[in-house]
């Protein structure tokens, strides 16, 4: 979520150079946060399908006044549930409503749930379990 938020703030020239100046001041050597990287890429590669299905949730939200960290807590959750069948819906929701809590407001918090609530339910797949494929 990090990383998403800076590369919405000031996007590298190359996301790979990108990439590497962000995990060089991380606490771990970059081998530790594969996983992140991975959601970091994916979450990237689908951009516009991401970005068009937070537009379609938000109806009554104008995209461009959406909180930037909300943006990014989104755009992950919202890739993990469309690109992610391993990870149970629950869980993608319930940390994104953590991330929320950590790094942003009462009524983010509220947002971010009622946007993922509301994407888990036109979902063809287990909420509470991890899909194959």
């Amino acid at each position: 979520m990090q990383y998403l938020y800076s590369w919405t703030i000031n996007r590298p020239q190359n996301l790979d150079d990108g990439l590497a100046a962000f995990f060089e001041g991380q606490a771990e050597e970059r081998d530790y946060y594969a996983f992140a990287e991975e959601l970091i890429f994916g979450a990237l590669e689908n951009l516009d399908t991401i970005d068009e299905k937070i537009r379609e949730l938000a109806r009554n939200w104008d995209f461009e006044r959406i909180a930037k960290i909300d943006l990014a807590i989104l755009r992950l959750a919202v890739f993990e549930l469309l690109f992610r069948k391993d990870i149970p819906p629950v869980v993608t929701i319930n940390e994104a409503i953590d991330l929320s809590k950590d790094y942003s407001t009462a009524e983010s918090r509220r947002f971010v749930n009622g946007i993922l609530d509301k994407l888990r339910g036109e979902l063809d797949r287990p909420s509470r379990s991890a899909s194959e494929g």
